[in-house]
């Protein structure tokens, strides 16, 4: 079975977004093979029980007023270029979120939101090259040097600090930002 089109995240099952799974989703009740696996806002719990259809239709929103990225985070709670409130709504509410150490955040650039690539270390940094690093510099807010030079070189994808690489729908430039615990 084909997953739904995500705009805002195009491999949600590379990024571990999504999963293979046999479990049931809250929403249509139906058993599809693949089961929304990040995080859910929601009054209810519903880790593990949504699946990318009712995701993409809207319906998990609807239904269950489930949230799979804060609002406010869609722009980094404004350290970012603002976007439509339809692309927050579409990032927020119709788009399979991630999981971070801190609280996710999703890249925004040329008055868009960007592509989710995936979570980063220091090797898949370096391959995206200078405007990437100086991204994530700048969100550190700190200045170039030895200091930020050793922080780069201790991202690890599955450990931390881990970078969150997006790719700007409108120009290309790869961005994002990085944390730990």
């Amino acid at each position: 079975m084909q997953l739904p089109s995500f705009r805002y995240h195009p491999d949600p099952l590379a990024t571990g977004s999504i999963e293979r799974s046999d479990n049931a989703c809250e929403c249509c009740g139906e058993t599809r093979g693949f089961i929304y696996a990040g995080p859910v806002y929601a009054e209810d719990e519903l880790e593990g029980c949504i699946c990318p259809w009712c995701i993409a239709s809207g319906a998990a929103r609807e239904k269950l007023d489930a949230e799979f990225v804060d609002p406010a985070a869609v722009g980094g709670h404004g350290s970012w270029e603002a976007v439509p409130e339809s692309v927050v709504h579409e990032v927020a509410f119709r788009t399979p979120g991630f999981t971070g150490w801190q609280q996710e955040r999703w890249w925004t650039h040329c008055g868009d939101a960007a592509q989710f690539i995936g979570p980063a270390g220091a090797a898949d940094v370096a391959r995206h090259g200078p405007v990437t690093l100086e991204h994530l510099r700048v969100d550190l807010g700190w200045e170039p040097g030895e200091r930020f030079d050793a922080y780069v070189r201790s991202l690890d994808a599955e450990g931390q600090p881990t970078a969150y690489l997006f790719k700007c729908l409108r120009c290309g430039e790869v961005g994002g930002y990085s944390d730990f615990t």
